[in-house]
């Protein structure tokens, strides 16, 4: 008997999500990378050459099943769904980068200084801190202590600094300018900076020692310029739910949207913090960020730190997997890149790898993804929380595999070959080892000669040796958008017959839904040798 689906399920079956960003972790150059000078980035490439990278726990989730991890190891039996997500804002730092993963897409890239800030700003700054300025150039954290800390604790100068980052940064002695008075200082810094000033973050750099042996401490702030609109974050705790902060999230989006924080002096403690999280009730968001990776190793240009802190991560990941409940969801993530192994210790433009782990989650591979937003939308639709941006949800194929199949077949959709008809179909066809083949129409001047998406489809798992089929699903429209539905033609359905028997599941989609049939039904008097 046919079935037939229009409308989507939006129950939600998970109570906490904890989403962890693995700060820089790029998963390859964007397209648009050339623009920014990050042309063949790729920072998990860099850290595949390194003897010190040991991750079996992510490669059992699937990373390597990735779009273009495969040198990772890929895995025939992943434990998580995977896919990997462009950069639709214009820039390349963890500020935009995190409001984007929240639904707010930066038009405008964070204003930076490479030559200093100018005068007009330093002049207004001396103004309300009563207090001169060292340095004023784009200069590495510790360097700067080390080259301008004794001048400082002299005179009393504040160390001002940037990066290739949208960041102002305030470096002073803590015996020189206590802690509280460095964080009002930066405080009111966060106040003048605004308009094609208004750089992402204000950072307060504190260290101690004496000269030759300058520190930083543990004590830096960051005090971030607000998201320009709404995040999934503000919807979630508008609509009553926990939103819990472990590391730099508060900073990021101005403690915004926020229920509780946790600070943290690094991964080790973000670890810590997210394991007694884990063991808690709450009902909500757990947003974590993990600095260690773009702080201490990208920027440093440090391959061997970087993997290392990669494969401690993976250790702990192996002790925190058994300890959600049936009702958690982990996504696993990053922001930009940063990759140690270029000629810049700048951020790199990159995509961003995402698996996503839960007792009820597909292992599927979600393929690329247009925008860090689809994590925003997936997260607003779990919670059933109402909030519009441009990303789209991936819950519906995260948990039922026909709209996996669904989707999959849409998207087929986009590389059909169809200049005469103007039409294009995409087939997504399951097979029993669980692999998706996805086919589109491939036309001819001749139209005999025409390939169906349904045949392209078998044609690619029967040159990969399988042999036993248990579902396909096929959409097709004008343009690129569903627009009816595409049974499968005589031919197709014959192909079908030689290597299904009559229960194999047949989903058509429509513009708002889908059908679904039996082989038998849309083939009753098939024949086979």
């Amino acid at each position: 008997m046919s079935i037939v689906n229009r409308q989507k399920d939006n129950k939600s079956r998970f109570k906490r999500v904890f989403l962890i960003v693995l700060d820089s972790l790029g998963a390859g150059a964007l397209p648009d990378a050339a623009e920014f000078g990050d042309a063949g980035a790729f920072t998990l490439r860099s850290l595949s050459r390194s003897e010190k990278l040991f991750i079996p726990t992510l490669r059992r989730l699937g990373i390597g099943n990735t779009e273009g991890l495969g040198f990772l190891g890929t895995n025939d039996s992943p434990e998580a769904a995977v896919c990997k997500l462009a950069e639709k804002s214009n820039g390349k730092d963890s500020t935009i980068g995190h409001w984007e993963m929240a639904g707010v897409i930066s038009p405008n890239p964070l204003p930076t200084f490479p030559e200093g800030f100018p005068d007009e700003v330093l002049k207004e700054f001396s103004r309300i801190t009563g207090r001169g300025v060292l340095c004023n150039k784009p200069y590495s954290g510790t360097q700067v202590i080390a080259d301008f800390g004794e001048q400082h604790m002299c005179t009393g100068d504040l160390i001002v600094y940037t990066s290739a980052d949208s960041v102002f940064q305030i470096a002073a002695h803590e015996e020189v300018v206590p802690l509280s008075e460095l964080y009002r200082i930066c405080e009111a810094t966060r106040k003048m900076l605004v308009g094609r000033y208004g750089v992402g973050r204000v950072i307060a750099r504190p260290f101690e020692g004496s000269p030759g042996s300058f520190v930083r401490t543990p004590h830096r702030h960051d005090y971030s310029i607000e998201p320009p609109g709404e995040t999934m974050l503000d919807a979630l705790k508008e609509a009553g739910l926990d939103v819990i902060s472990v590391g730099k999230i508060k900073d990021l989006f101005a403690g915004r949207g926020l229920t509780a924080s946790h600070a943290t002096s690094g991964n080790a403690e973000g670890m810590k913090t997210t394991a007694e999280l884990v063991e808690s009730d709450f009902n909500g968001l757990c947003f974590v960020n993990l600095v260690d990776f773009d702080m201490l190793y990208g920027h440093r240009q440090d391959a061997d730190g970087y993997a290392n802190a990669l494969t401690e991560f993976d250790k702990w990941l192996s002790e925190f997997l058994p300890k959600l409940r049936e009702d958690d969801l982990l996504m696993i993530t990053a922001d930009h890149g940063c990759d140690p192994s270029d000629d810049s210790t700048d951020h790199t433009r990159e995509y961003i790898p995402l698996m996503m782990y839960g007792k009820s989650i597909l292992p599927v591979n979600l393929g690329i993804r247009p925008t860090f937003a689809d994590i925003a939308a997936t997260i607003a639709e779990i919670f059933g929380v109402e909030y519009t941006c441009c990303g789209n949800s991936m819950l519906g194929e995260l948990t039922d595999l026909r709209q996996h199949l669904v989707a999959s077949a849409v998207r087929a959709m986009e590389n059909s070959y169809s200049p005469y008809s103007g039409y294009k179909v995409g087939a997504a066809l399951l097979a029993a080892s669980g692999r998706i083949y996805s086919g589109c129409n491939i036309e001819n001047s001749a139209y005999s000669p025409t390939i169906c998406a349904e045949r392209t489809a078998f044609a690619k798992a029967v040159s990969e040796a399988e042999r036993e089929f248990r579902m396909i699903a096929v959409a097709g429209g004008k343009d690129g958008i569903v627009s009816g539905i595409f049974p499968p033609c005589g031919v197709c359905r014959q192909v079908m017959k030689e290597f299904c028997g009559p229960e194999l599941e047949i989903i058509l989609v429509e513009p708002e839904g889908y059908q679904s049939h039996t082989l038998a039904e849309l083939l009753p008097c098939g024949f086979s040798l």
